[in-house]
């Protein structure tokens, strides 16, 4: 191609990028390519849960409000745990993972999809959702992924101040995650750092199965003065995790090494604030898409410069 002309479309590109949004995304309307005939859905993604008392104040709660606020969408669910869907169907509770619900939106004649995942961060779970939607995508008009609970640094900021209203200066706070055993883990180390950074002191982030762990928890417990520590799982949902884990072994250990522990066994997904950050992310992916990192590697290639 002519230097001159690609030089053109590159700086319409440019143009256009720096116009409409800006770091990750372009602005770009859900609903404006939609013609006579298409079909759009939302569909809440979440990892799932076997406990009834928990789902109903999470998963069924979170629906419902994203459920009634964009009743313009035709409304869906998906599970990412292929355990929790199976213990399910055992009872005769049939729920569908994003592949299969996606095959099915196919069948029925659906255009236009937004995936809203309730994942605490962007970790191993949004990858695999990421790539069943990846390998569908041709197959329709518009796709779209929203972001988990932590992305930008905004949500970290939002979700510190929900975490920390009407907390006891002199009592510590133990907020549990997951954790996960790849490099993603490093995200809750975020959220610790950003509590810190925040001036909460005795509030703490560990991991059952990744970084920080029990004994770096433990270890900042030491540097405080209390021995009142609080146990509060930092996860969607207060299930067998925030069972067995957090208010049996963390508690026995805690208690173990002196300390007095209550368990506070409510899941984030119970918290409207909490919920209102998944729907201010529904509410954003309607109006933008993220850009692509080959397209503007392409576009870095020629001009040298940065989008922004």
């Amino acid at each position: 191609m002519n230097r001159t002309i690609l030089g053109i479309i590159v700086m319409f590109i440019s143009a256009f990028s720096y116009a409409h949004g800006g770091g990750n995304y372009d602005h770009s309307d859900f609903f404006k390519g939609m013609k006579p005939g298409d079909k759009a859905a939302l569909v809440m993604v979440h990892f799932g849960t076997t406990h009834n008392d928990t789902r109903v104040k999470t998963i069924d709660a979170l629906n419902e409000r994203a459920k009634s606020k964009y009743s313009k969408l035709d409304f869906f669910e998906a599970y990412t745990s292929r355990i929790i869907i199976k213990r399910l169907g055992d009872k005769g509770i049939v729920k569908h993972n994003p592949e299969q619900l996606l095959n099915e939106l196919l069948e029925q004649g659906y255009t236009h999809v937004l995936l809203q995942p309730t994942k605490i961060i962007d970790g191993v779970e949004m990858e695999s959702l990421n790539k069943n939607v990846a390998a569908k995508s041709a197959q329709f008009k518009d796709i779209r992924v929203g972001n988990p609970l932590l992305y930008e640094p905004e949500d970290y900021e939002k979700v510190v101040e929900v975490l920390t209203r009407n907390l006891d200066a002199n009592k510590a706070y133990l907020f549990v995650g997951h954790g996960t055993y790849d490099p993603t883990t490093a995200q809750y180390a975020m959220m610790d750092y950003m509590l810190k950074a925040k001036g909460h002191k005795n509030c703490i982030v560990g991991t059952i199965e990744g970084y920080p762990t029990f004994k770096n928890a433990l270890n900042q417990l030491e540097e405080l003065k209390t021995k009142e520590v609080t146990l509060i799982p930092f996860m969607f949902v207060a299930g067998d995790h925030a069972k067995n884990d957090i208010a049996g072994e963390w508690k026995e250990e805690l208690e173990a090494e002196g300390y007095n522990v209550s368990a506070l066994l409510q899941g984030l997904g119970e918290n409207r604030r909490i919920q209102d950050i998944y729907l201010d992310h529904i509410e954003f992916m309607l109006h933008h898409k993220k850009r692509e990192i080959l397209a503007k590697k392409a576009i870095y290639e020629v001009t040298g410069e940065v989008m922004k």
